[in-house]
């Protein structure tokens, strides 16, 4: 764990973009229907540099393991969003980390909550969300893959 890094990066990167494939294919995977990444919430790396997004790399010995997404919204609260870990680097707690870090960095621009959503099939995602305090929320976006939505209030 001590040689895991947690940096804001670009997310127009060939290492982000491999992360993001990475991320896509699991979906597709895990989800009923599959999923087509054009299909629900889509973001461009541009709305992921400050001061409207912050995108996150999480690095074991150089090597790109993980990442995350915070995204400003128009009614003033942060979104995070693309929080994945290769398989190579599960259970040791980078989820949580990555997670720690997008919540600073909401905090640091003075964010006063951060939402997220999710699929029902995420089960490990949604009780890391409800461990961290996040509650359960209203639908706040159209993604067609989500099925639960939360919120965390600073």
């Amino acid at each position: 764990m001590s040689t895991v890094s947690i940096e804001v990066e670009s997310a127009g990167t060939d290492h982000a973009r491999w992360c993001f494939g990475q991320y896509y294919a699991e979906l597709a995977e895990r989800f009923e229907a599959g999923f087509d990444p054009l299909a629900g919430n889509t973001f461009h790396p541009d709305e992921l540099k400050p001061p409207k997004g912050w995108f996150v790399m999480a690095r074991r010995d150089g090597d790109a393991v993980g990442c995350g997404a915070l995204k400003r919204l128009d009614d003033g609260r942060g979104e995070i969003k693309r929080v994945w870990i290769d398989k190579s680097a599960r259970g040791i707690g980078l989820a949580g980390r990555i997670m720690d870090r997008l919540e600073a960095l909401a905090r640091e621009v003075g964010l006063p909550s951060v939402v997220l959503d999710t699929n029902k099939t995420l089960i490990e995602a949604r009780t890391m969300y409800a461990r961290r305090g996040y509650v359960e929320i209203d639908r706040y976006n159209d993604n067609p893959y989500a099925d639960h939505w939360f919120e965390l209030r600073f």
